[in-house]
């Protein structure tokens, strides 16, 4: 079988352990990933603090910092077809979308090589007449960075981008489920050129990621997964009081109006909810829908749906492929039994096909006379779509609110007036009019409530990495009085 190594002070290693890696196509082990324990954690943060304060890293300016990005994303770009395929073996992604992410992958590391050297102070127009006082804008430190198995090079992309940008040093911690991509990743930082110990990459499972989080030399969390991790994330940051990015799940709603292009919002549906076999946190898995054309656009996805080519996930021509993990797919079977028994009428999907792997149809729930079925309130992550119906548009608008989530949305509308009150009314930290899953390096991407705080992407994310130090200068050359002198 195959072996990975972590990547730890500019030199690969094994971990205190090993884990056999399933691939989620066939149930069959096919390589064995490295598993860190506290010990190996405290080394990758001990170097990563050493890199930091001493040695080449802190003494480069910002543009040599850029060159290092941008030689990075090039060589992420020359290795997306090597990446998607370990991505593809690993997570049972498949290799359509494997291949198309990590090739936008390299944009994010051009888009902060280019702003690393555009991080600015400020100068204030102090109400002192002999001071001069500006802000510096310094890196806040060893930043632990922890990422999903699902979109891990994006998800590891929207961190590394920012936080290296702004000067900061990495320990980078990939999920013990499908690290292949990221531990292949951490070649092509080393030879990249990064200084030993400014970018390190580890994997493991819960004692790994204690042991990061609660680190006295951490200075900046910043978590991509679920709600129940990042309690625990929160509870071991109350010992080094780090700083925290969450960019969490969603129950994203996705509203069609009787105007919309109902062509043309089935399709984004279908992507926004069986692309990446519905593994995102930003899937569109609830459908809100207005009841006058609820059957006719139930129709169209119900004939897409059933025409989606499930397959190998290494085949091109593969549509949806086999969920990550055994586990997950048997979470996915009970969500659906209990929604069923709680009033769901099933349209399309359901059940567990035979043979090997860990695959799961295209799913869709009708729950417009089930208001009460947990498939409308908890994430599936998996490919099933619930669709409830609305009559008016306030009612659309406190459907979509109606989540403790708030990641997500999609508004589909020919009216512009419209769209315009429900961008103001939804609260989530996205909306997409018109269309769906649409993202950039250059737009903030995060949500609130269950989903998380701070935001991925854009300039926001790279001053996130970073802290003000204000300098005061005085410019009168008269002595300082003495303060215990009467006058």
């Amino acid at each position: 079988m195959d072996r990975f190594q972590h990547y730890v002070d500019g030199a690969f290693e094994d971990g205190a352990a090993g884990l056999e890696s399933l691939d989620p196509a066939t149930g069959q082990a096919w390589a064995v990933m490295p598993m860190a324990s506290a010990a190996d954690v405290g080394r990758a943060v001990a170097a990563a603090r050493r890199a930091f304060v001493s040695g080449p890293w802190p003494l480069l300016t910002a543009s040599a910092r850029g060159k290092l990005l941008m030689r990075l994303a090039d060589l992420v770009q020359a290795a997306a077809p090597r990446l998607a395929a370990l991505e593809t073996r690993d997570t049972g992604k498949i290799i359509r979308e494997t291949s198309a992410q990590i090739a936008y992958v390299a944009e994010y590391y051009r888009y902060y090589a280019g702003l690393a050297d555009k991080i600015e102070g400020a100068h204030l127009p102090i109400d002192k007449p002999d001071m001069e006082v500006w802000l510096r804008r310094e890196p806040v430190g060893v930043v632990a960075a922890i990422v999903p198995w699902n979109s891990q090079l994006f998800l590891s992309a929207v961190k590394l981008g920012p936080a290296l940008a702004a000067g900061c040093t990495v320990v980078l911690k990939a999920s013990e489920d499908g690290p292949a991509p990221l531990l292949e990743f951490a070649r092509l930082v080393h030879e990249s050129g990064f200084p030993p110990g400014v970018v390190n990459i580890l994997t493991g499972g819960a004692e790994a990621g204690a042991a990061l989080t609660s680190h006295p030399a951490v200075a900046h969390i910043a978590f991509t997964g679920g709600p129940g991790t990042a309690r625990h994330i929160l509870r071991a940051s109350a010992e080094n009081l780090a700083r925290t990015s969450l960019e969490l799940g969603g129950k994203s709603p996705f509203i069609v109006f009787a105007d919309a292009d109902l062509a043309s919002a089935a399709n984004a549906q279908v992507s926004g909810i069986f692309a990446a076999t519905g593994q995102s946190c930003v899937a569109g898995s609830r459908l809100i829908v207005e009841r006058s054309v609820k059957a006719e656009f139930l129709a169209r996805l119900k004939a897409k749906a059933e025409a989606i080519r499930i397959g190998p996930p290494d085949l091109m021509t593969t549509e949806v492929g086999p969920l990550c993990t055994a586990r997950q797919r048997a979470r996915i079977a009970g969500l659906i039994a209990r929604s069923l028994a709680a009033g769901a009428r099933l349209v399309t999907g359901g059940e567990v096909p035979e043979g090997a792997g860990f695959y799961f149809p295209p799913t869709i729930l009708d729950c417009s006379d089930a208001p009460d079925a947990p498939c409308l309130a908890e994430e599936f992550f998996g490919p099933v779509l619930s669709v409830a119906a609305f009559d008016t548009e306030a009612e659309a608008l406190q459907m979509a609110n109606d989540t403790a989530y708030g990641l997500a949305s999609g508004v589909f509308t020919r009216s512009l007036t419209r769209a315009h009150r429900m961008i103001r009314g939804i609260r989530a930290g996205v909306v997409w009019v018109n269309t769906y899953r649409a993202v950039s390096p250059m737009a903030p991407f995060g949500g609130h409530g269950l989903s998380g705080h701070g935001r991925e992407g854009g300039l926001a994310a790279a001053l996130d990495y970073t802290t003000v130090k204000t300098v005061w200068l005085r410019t009168s050359d008269d002595p300082i009085p003495d303060p215990f002198v009467m006058r």
